[in-house]
């Protein structure tokens, strides 16, 4: 239980960034108290303790606004970020490192028994307020953008919109490159596809895409040199991680706050 509640916050870091130290998350994100909740819930419900597992499952509604009914079975790592209104229904199946935001609902179309709501495989992102219902799968590293009702099956690294939800995009071997390359460098531009009508995500795509040929162009460059004689350096350059640009940014940042207190100091005005 421990280690799973380390994972858990660990994940809030590597997708909220607003979220600034341990303490902070254990005690004010909602969605952190839902899923701890509900680990315990799901124990007694499996232990034939069903009252007490939906008194527990009720408590944590009431405290978080997330209701996850306590049969529902959940991976590891999964966040829910704001949380308020998010519905889990009972035999809902979701996967390791799985995302939804508020208002999100994965919901039944049946009175009947038996499996009767969706299934969400590994790495599956759902947008606020999304509806996805009945026994349906979800594909790994599927996206659902915000507000749509998927009623169908959606195909592993397909990206839904709309109502009713339809695939416009499916992700490929650019989409995936993308991917990496946009989680090395600290932000996550992957939630968006080219055929959207978003200015900023194609901006940054095409970014991405000229930074991957450019590492590219120059690592066959460095071996043409080496081939023909010359004394450059071939080896693989090492790839840029989020923690270098944050550092980047506080190193950057430092000199001007000195250069500000310099000016206040003498009284110079620079307007």
């Amino acid at each position: 239980m421990l280690q799973r509640l380390r994972e858990d916050v660990r994940c809030v870091f590597e997708r909220d960034p607003a979220a600034r130290n341990t303490f902070e998350v254990l005690t004010t994100y909602p969605g952190v108290h839902a899923l701890l909740i509900h680990r315990i819930s799901h124990c007694l419900w499996h232990h034939g303790l069903r009252w007490p597992a939906r008194f527990l499952a009720y408590f944590g509604r009431w405290l978080t606004g997330i209701e996850i009914h306590p049969g529902a079975c959940i991976g590891r790592r999964f966040f829910i970020d704001h949380g308020m209104g998010v519905v889990i229904g009972e035999t809902a199946r979701i996967g390791d490192d799985c995302t939804l935001y508020h208002g999100v609902t994965l919901g039944g179309t049946t009175w009947g028994r038996g499996q009767r709501h969706p299934q969400l495989e590994n790495n599956v992102v759902v947008g606020a307020g999304a509806k996805i219902l009945g026994p349906i799968c979800v594909g790994e590293g599927a996206r659902i953008g915000s507000n749509a009702v998927v009623l169908k099956e959606v195909p592993a690294g397909a990206t839904v919109v709309g109502i009713p939800g339809r695939v416009v995009t499916q992700r490929g071997e650019d989409e995936a490159r993308r991917e990496r390359m946009a989680r090395r460098m600290g932000f996550d531009a992957y939630g968006t596809t080219r055929d959207m009508p978003d200015p900023v995500a194609v901006a940054i795509h095409r970014i991405l895409d000229h930074l991957h040929t450019v590492d590219q162009r120059l690592d066959e460059n460095s071996h043409a040199l080496r081939t023909l004689g010359a004394a450059v350096d071939d080896s693989r350059i090492r790839e840029v991680e989020a923690g270098d640009l944050r550092d980047l940014g506080l190193r950057a940042e430092e000199p001007a706050a000195e250069t500000a207190g310099t000016d206040s100091g003498t009284g110079t005005d620079n307007t």
